[in-house]
């Protein structure tokens, strides 16, 4: 996989300066109106509501405890899960507010000043209100709890002992059509919940950001590319570069339908080992893709080809998922036949891939990582920073 990442351009927000007395109304601006609008769009009528059982879900795992009583030091740092440009995630375990000393989390820590820098303000806002909105489903992330210092954004999440469904792939090459079938049924499961009941993008699908819980079922992480958008196009150019669907590159407006797309590549990497577009350059993977010449092994089983060519359709009004039906037309697809999705929903068989965890702390499933940097070596958080930037984090 290319390592490079294509990170997001926030848009620049401007803000009157001129104060309006609270006595009288705010005067008018039917284009700011018409702009607020478009960036803020309203579920469908026909949205679905969110499942009791998510709801409940939500309210169990949540923990209990003001967001501003929360601090780094009430929790004991055992090791580093994971680590990006601007992000450490660490195993954590709570040293107080808990009476089950057993149970571990992973801490997601933020340093404010270096999301400020990478311009990732925007994207953080966003994975803390998706993951928000989305807690308490069988296959995604949960969202414990949230909190901030003076230096630092900290979001509390559900520990999945598994590790990255990535390292289980290269270790295996490739996996089996059963395994594939499996894990890209709970994803079907994710996405109909994604775009139908919350009208999110997630916008960056792939091995890396899929982990496994100690029963071998997935977990999706990593919501920072997510965006909500229900009906409307977004413009930004985000994702991995062997995942992106052909409208993100050529920056012709871009919905819902590029998880679609990232689901069929990811298909076909489960199958096959490695995605269908690739190259050293990523200039040719994006011309790869943008061609949308798909090439199969001749031992690739007939319904995995159908489906992969039906997800990664260029033109996105005629993608599997997207067009009319949605999701239940991926479901009905022959790839899954065999699949009772109330057992899949309800996670009530195994995963094929059954992780080692000898307990609930057990952290063998990830790689080793540095120590992280000195605190002194960190960029400050300065006052300037503070005063403009305060507003935006207040969620934490």
């Amino acid at each position: 996989m290319a390592a490079q990442m294509i990170q997001e351009q926030p848009q620049k927000t401007h803000h009157s300066d001129k104060d309006v007395p609270a006595s009288q109304p705010p005067p008018r601006n039917k284009e700011l109106e018409k702009k607020k609008s478009y960036l803020d769009p309203a579920p469908p009528a026909s949205r679905p509501g969110t499942p009791q059982d998510i709801i409940e879900n939500r309210k169990k795992d949540r923990l209990n405890v003001p967001s501003d009583e929360l601090s780094l030091g009430d929790f004991e740092l055992l090791k580093t899960l994971g680590t990006g440009t601007f992000a450490r995630v660490w195993l954590v375990r709570l040293k107080r507010w808990t009476e089950d000393k057993s149970k571990v989390y992973a801490l997601k820590i933020l340093h404010k000043a270096d999301v400020i820098k990478l311009k990732q303000v925007e994207h953080v806002r966003n994975e803390i209100r998706t993951l928000a909105a989305v807690a308490g489903h069988p296959f995604i992330t949960t969202l414990v709890a949230t909190f901030s210092d003076d230096q630092s954004l900290y979001m509390l999440l559900d520990y999945c002992p598994g590790g990255e469904i990535f390292t289980f792939l290269r270790r295996a090459r490739r996996f089996s059509e059963m395994t594939s079938q499996f894990y890209a049924a709970e994803i079907v499961l994710i996405l109909e919940f994604l775009h139908d009941v919350e009208g999110v993008a997630y916008r960056d699908l792939k091995p890396e950001n899929i982990l496994l819980d100690a029963d071998g079922h997935l977990k999706l992480v990593d919501f920072g590319f997510a965006k909500q958008l229900w009906s409307r196009e977004t413009y930004t150019l985000c994702g991995t570069p062997e995942y992106l669907a052909p409208e993100v590159i050529r920056n012709s407006g871009h919905g819902l339908a590029v998880d679609w797309w990232a689901l069929g590549v990811l298909i076909y990497e489960f199958i096959v080992g490695q995605p269908p577009f690739w190259d050293p350059n990523p200039m040719r993977i994006y011309e790869q893709i943008v061609e949308g010449r798909l090439r199969f092994p001749s031992d690739m089983p007939p319904d995995a080809r159908d489906i992969v060519t039906q997800l990664c359709k260029t033109n996105p009004s005629e993608r599997l998922g997207y067009i009319k039906g949605g999701s239940a037309r991926v479901k009905e697809h022959p790839f899954f036949e065999g699949i009772n999705w109330d057992d899949v929903y309800h996670r009530r068989m195994r995963g094929p891939i059954v992780p080692r965890v000898d307990n609930p702390a057990d952290s063998g499933n990830f790689e080793e990582y540095p120590d992280p940097p000195d605190p002194s070596h960190l960029t400050p958080y300065t006052k300037e920073m503070r005063d403009k930037y305060d507003d935006f984090f207040k969620d934490f």
